[in-house]
């Protein structure tokens, strides 16, 4: 599949973004840098991580997935020029958290984690309607002149938020925000559809949704509570087992039977088929799952399947 841009920036890669949430936490280290080389051999090079990744696992305080990338990164130099990097900060703060005390710091501590001198998209993790939008852009302008960081991006944040900060940026010749990360995924298409979906199309921001398979679920693997048991994410599963959830699958296992494909890949061909979206976020925690994942770039649904899955899916 050809490389996508990521908004109005540079920035481009073939669109599936490696979510590094599981880096120190479902995935160890060794097996961290495994998926991260079939990553990167398989073409593919946009890696998202966050400061607070992945803090609330036991024994874990943040910034383990970064520590995890650094040390990939410091097995060899050429690395480095081979991947999109991309973190975030600012979640889970009291207040101040898009200060530009905290975003100065954040930044700091995430390049010494990351073993690099530089991040290509730094993200505004949650947004911070305690600080002035004008105080985190002029930050950031000054952390891209400072060369530490090449483009921003928003995550979770609300459309008259998105439009305020494009004619701030636009106003003082600040940076804008090229990309946002909202929760969107065929099972939460309320969260994003509509409002912010367009001013994303109005701005021309790339988007790179994370909970892609919405916790696993579209996988298709947790048809029943009884499936779910301990599992990591059961929690964010069950909520979707219920009618609309099965009307999904089933139109999801139809997709997959009549493409040769999973239904992984369905879901994730379903949000690359989609004018707003730039790639999906999703993490992998075995090469057999990321192999699955990154064959959806090279799936194209029919305009039946497509259908089916907009019909099961659609907002109540």
């Amino acid at each position: 599949m050809q490389k996508r841009k990521l908004g109005k920036s540079d920035l481009e890669f073939v669109p599936i973004a490696f979510g590094g949430n599981v880096f120190g936490w479902t995935a160890d280290e060794a097996t961290s840098h495994k998926l991260l080389d079939a990553f990167v051999d398989h073409g593919f090079s946009f890696v998202d991580t966050a400061d607070v990744y992945s803090r609330w696992f036991p024994g874990n305080k943040g910034g383990e997935s970064e520590t995890v990338i650094g040390s990939w990164l410091k097995k060899g130099p050429s690395k480095r020029d081979k991947i999109v990097l991309a973190t975030k900060c600012g979640l889970g703060l009291p207040s101040g958290a898009l200060s530009a005390k905290n975003i100065k710091e954040s930044v700091d501590a995430s390049l010494k984690r990351l073993n690099t001198d530089r991040i290509d998209l730094f993200q505004s993790h949650k947004d911070d309607k305690d600080t002035p939008q004008e105080e985190t852009l002029s930050t950031y302008g000054e952390l891209v002149k400072a060369g530490k960081i090449r483009f921003i991006g928003a995550s979770n944040f609300e459309a008259p938020r998105l439009a305020e900060a494009a004619a701030i940026a636009k106003e003082k010749g600040l940076p804008r925000y090229e990309s946002l990360q909202p929760h969107y995924n065929l099972m939460e298409r309320g969260l994003f559809e509509g409002a912010l979906e367009d001013e994303c199309l109005k701005q021309g921001i790339g988007v790179i949704p994370y909970y892609s398979l919405a916790s696993g679920f579209l996988t298709g693997k947790y048809r029943s509570e009884a499936d779910v048991g301990n599992a990591q994410r059961g929690a964010g599963v069950k909520k979707y087992i219920n009618p609309k959830g099965m009307a999904v699958l089933k139109a999801l296992d139809d997709a997959a039977e009549k493409n040769g494909a999973t239904l992984a890949q369905v879901a994730l061909a379903w949000l690359l088929q989609r004018k707003a979206i730039t790639a999906p976020i999703v993490s992998a925690t075995s090469l057999k799952q990321l192999d699955d994942v990154l064959n959806s770039t090279t799936l194209e649904l029919d305009p039946e399947s497509v259908a089916a899955l907009d019909k099961a899916s659609a907002p109540a």
